[in-house]
């Protein structure tokens, strides 16, 4: 009898686990798909182009408005409602992908095109590791998020030096890193998903882990891009 409670308890687990984590790639991918279809709308209408990278206010204000959100949907989860952080990462999914549509601007749409397949693969493989190991991939998280910080504040300097070698440098470490996040944020939300907490709370933790992974996934994009995209003539 205990030994068919302790199965029942692992199946309800198991489905909860996977309940959560459909939920949070498949918000991630509804994101993914805004920005998309934002980004190649932007880049395909004058109008609306030059209004946004002709104005640096409007740019600028763009970039600051998907700071704050990522702030906001991050730290005042508390106080939001699953409805509420829904809507504002699909407002940020939106913005980013018109500040986005400068890809299509500077790279080819075949180029593009094949270094999304490469992410996606990417991301894939990485995101199953992080699901199936049995490795705890705290301590490298903790690493990957100093790394992470640090390529940050390289990419702040060499805006002012302006190092190709460096940019070079920064690109490498950045896409280990992100490839290194996506694997344990897939386990970190593995591990939310299997946890007793209440629903709303994880509905709006699934917000939370999308962003996370649409992060990781845009941010390999970007770097990658710089290897595999084409330039327009």
């Amino acid at each position: 009898m205990k030994n068919s409670e302790i199965s029942y308890k692992q199946s309800k687990s198991l489905d909860l686990q996977n309940i959560f984590l459909a939920k949070v790639f498949g918000w991630m991918f509804i994101a993914l798909m805004i920005t998309g279809f934002t980004a190649l709308f932007v880049a395909n209408d004058e109008g609306f182009k030059n209004a946004v990278f002709g104005n640096r206010i409007i740019f600028w204000g763009i970039i600051i408005a998907e700071l704050v959100l990522v702030f906001v949907i991050s730290g005042a989860i508390r106080r939001l409602s699953p409805t509420t952080t829904k809507l504002l990462f699909l407002l940020y999914s939106i913005l980013n992908g018109i500040t986005l549509s400068f890809i299509f601007m500077v790279y080819t749409s075949s180029s593009i095109a094949i270094t999304f397949f490469i992410t996606a693969a990417t991301f894939g493989i990485m995101a199953v590791y992080g699901y199936v190991t049995k490795k705890d991939l705290t301590k490298f998280g903790n690493i990957l998020i100093m790394a992470l910080f640090g390529v940050i504040i390289a990419v702040v300097v060499n805006l002012f030096l302006k190092s190709q070698t460096l940019q070079y440098i920064i690109s490498i470490i950045g896409i280990f890193v992100f490839v290194g996040l996506v694997a344990y944020d897939t386990q970190k939300l593995k591990a939310i998903g299997m946890s007793e907490l209440d629903e709303t709370t994880k509905k709006k933790l699934s917000i939370i882990g999308a962003l996370s992974l649409y992060l990781d996934f845009i941010n390999l994009f970007l770097l990658l891009l710089q290897f595999f995209g084409g330039r327009r003539g």
